[in-house]
């Protein structure tokens, strides 16, 4: 498929938004997270200024922008819709959340209820946008087992390791308990791993024989291209990079959005004087990673509408 730069920065941006509210739904209600003014408006400013903008950047991927309210009638039968619907609504708790802690200062009850039906509102939306792509039968390389979980893990990486930024931008370095931001890393690397073991494996769904049910006589193949020149669905759907590229740029997705940050991260628990820059270096560093990620996610995968213009192209 054609990677979409507006939909890369809106998966990623608000990804990290989203992450980071997933973590506070959790640590809030634990007592494990800070409730003083200052750091709720630094974490909860970069979330809203990370949601924000990635809603702010799906909006350049559509025909018709001012028609993008009818998409929120659909909810019924449409993830797209759904994932409308909750990000309004993890966007209004967001905001709600922004007035009973840094502003009203409530009680650290009000902020953790608040806080994790935030959290909450925010993995439903991150789960919606990644049902988006595991829901489309035709494109293999969404529709497995591994698409959603990879979303919500990859989000909350990202989330744990802004978190910490917004830590030590506020005097906290070392938020988190001692490995359990490098844990959520790995973790995120992990499921990254297997849904990449699973993809590169996975028979293709149709070929040429099967589709037009002609397999017994054997090979099948147009006898002439369907189009002289390149169309819309060419463009989008046929989008193509080769194998020995994305090879690369997984190794650079991998070492940007896990080697990377681990090694800031050891760096700073080593000699603690350097713990604040290594939290504010590996934030945006792994972000890099993960849109090398995503540029990928899209990049790789395959419409079996492609079979109508070369056989080999939907595996």
């Amino acid at each position: 498929m054609h990677p979409a730069l507006s939909v890369i920065v809106f998966t990623v941006a608000s990804g990290i938004g989203y992450g980071m509210l997933m973590l506070l739904a959790v640590l809030l209600p634990a007592g494990a997270m800070p409730t003083d003014r200052l750091f709720g408006a630094v974490a909860l400013g970069l979330a809203l200024a990370a949601i924000g903008g990635g809603l702010l950047s799906s909006t350049a991927h559509l025909g018709r922008p001012e028609r993008a309210w009818r998409a929120f009638s659909q909810w019924r039968s449409s993830w797209l819709s759904r994932e409308g619907v909750l990000a309004v609504a993890s966007l209004a708790m967001l905001l709600a959340l922004i007035l009973v802690w840094p502003i009203l200062q409530a009680p650290d009850d009000c902020i953790a209820a608040t806080g994790a039906l935030t959290g909450l509102l925010s993995a439903m939306t991150v789960v919606a946008t990644a049902m988006i792509y595991r829901s489309l039968k035709p494109v293999a390389r969404w529709h497995n087992r591994w698409t959603v979980p990879c979303y919500v893990a990859i989000a909350i990486a990202s989330g744990t390791l802004w978190l910490e930024a917004a830590g030590a931008a506020t005097g906290r370095a070392g938020l988190l308990p001692p490995g359990v931001a490098a844990a959520l890393v790995l973790l995120a690397a992990v499921v990254k791993a297997l849904y990449w073991h699973h993809t590169d494996r996975a028979p293709a769904p149709a070929t040429m024989e099967s589709a037009t049910g002609l397999g017994a006589f054997g090979h099948v193949r147009p006898l002439d291209p369907p189009h002289t020149a390149e169309n819309y669905v060419m463009k989008e759907m046929g989008f193509r990079i080769a194998r020995k590229h994305a090879a690369k740029l997984r190794r650079i997705a991998g070492g940007l959005a896990v080697a990377a940050p681990l090694l800031l991260m050891g760096l700073g628990w080593i000699l603690p004087v350097l713990r604040p820059a290594a939290a504010l270096l590996a934030a945006p560093v792994a972000t890099v990673g993960v849109l090398v990620e995503r540029w990928l996610f899209f990049a790789e995968a395959k419409h079996l509408a492609m079979l109508y213009y070369r056989a080999d192209d939907a595996a």
